[in-house]
């Protein structure tokens, strides 16, 4: 379970190994929340407890990160 590293905060950016067959997303957890983001174009495919407002915060940082995302993405799924 890859793990994207460079970005700051509370949240923890990752993919699933088995998830490589599907279009381009990343996991995103804190503490017990977990969501999934699909990445092109970005939207909220799954939320486990985040608040509306707390999704937005973790949109944006997508937003302004989804370079890095991709390239990890690419990394790892190939």
């Amino acid at each position: 379970m890859p793990s994207i590293k460079h970005i700051s905060g509370p949240y923890r950016f990752f993919f699933y190994s088995f998830d490589c067959g599907e279009p381009k997303h990343v996991h995103v957890q804190r503490d017990k929340l977990i969501c999934k983001f699909w990445l092109e174009p970005i939207y909220l495919g799954k939320n486990g407890g985040f608040s509306p407002k707390e999704l937005n915060v973790i949109r944006k940082l997508i937003e302004i990160h989804l370079p890095e995302i991709l390239e990890a993405w690419h990394e790892h799924c190939g």
